[in-house]
């Protein structure tokens, strides 16, 4: 199944995506949040389509797209988890995987526009492939990690390098700002995706192809980020894990480049659909 979210930010209704073409699930009652994917939500939203084939009514072109996840517990981030990456930036392999976190309020729909934070001189791009969480992990064996995922969706992991790197920690600082997470366009569960580890993805600033990776070449697989990470906390029903981006981010340039408003950026993974966002100075409410 492919899951989308759609409508007014905060008033979002789900949807699906069936044969390339949007149907509402309203009448399904629930929002994609933790509670739907704890209490077995997936098998229910499929028996639903069933019993509802035939029946439900289109979404409208030119409708918003939401994050495909209601707004999640946590967004956890893996840093430097492509040795390209890690490369460009002069920064040494790591041993484990580097985590830190993005704030929930930095989630917007994959094709918001992007705000660039107050005083920003820095503000970058990551495409990355984000994993969500389809059931409380805790302490999990890593032969198992995969039995916790309840699908995967694209993600723009927003960076303002001069907040993550020079103003005295943490890496969270640069991560976190408002619209820095857009994700979707939709949720596609494991059985959409033939192979996790082979995913083309790739970004383009202003038509101009900066990333172009591959999930063959992560440092740490899947299964391993959904374990170690495990360990160190507990993961909730449609928590999100992102799982680091390739080489081409802007602070990889010599010079860096970096973005301005009216930059447009676009980015993509096999199978997972694309995003555009355009980027905006911020204006005070």
């Amino acid at each position: 199944m492919k899951l989308i979210r759609y409508g007014a930010a905060g008033k979002e209704k789900t949807g699906v995506i069936i044969n390339d073409i949007k149907y509402d699930t309203s009448a399904f009652g629930e929002d994609y949040n933790e509670q739907f994917f704890e209490n077995d939500g997936l098998s229910r939203l499929k028996q639903f389509l069933a019993d509802n084939e035939g029946k439900l009514k289109q979404v409208a072109d030119g409708e918003r797209l939401g994050s495909p996840v209601a707004r999640p517990s946590k967004i956890v981030c893996i840093g430097l988890n492509y040795k390209d990456h890690a490369e460009e930036t002069g920064a040494a392999l790591p041993p484990e995987p580097i985590i830190f976190m993005k704030s929930t309020t930095a989630l917007v729909g994959p094709n918001d526009a992007i705000t660039i934070p107050k005083d920003s001189v820095k503000t970058d791009w990551e495409v990355e492939l984000a994993v969500v969480i389809g059931k409380k992990a805790s302490y999990v064996e890593e032969a198992d990690a995969l039995d916790y995922v309840a699908g995967y969706c694209l993600h723009n992991d927003v960076s303002e390098r001069e907040f993550q790197i020079e103003r005295g920690g943490t890496w969270d600082k640069g991560k976190g700002c408002d619209t820095f997470a857009p994700v979707g366009p939709f949720l596609a569960t494991p059985d959409e995706i033939a192979d996790v580890h082979n995913l083309r993805l790739w970004l383009t600033v202003n038509g101009q192809k900066m990333q172009d990776g591959s999930t063959s070449n992560l440092i740490f697989n899947i299964p391993y980020l959904i374990a170690y990470t495990s360990r160190f906390m507990t993961l909730l029903p449609g928590d999100i894990i992102s799982t680091g981006t390739p080489a081409g981010v802007g602070l990889g340039f010599k010079p860096p480049v970096y973005l301005k408003p009216g930059d447009v950026v676009e980015l993509g993974i096999d199978g997972l659909g694309t995003s555009r966002q355009e980027l905006e100075a911020y204006v005070k409410n």
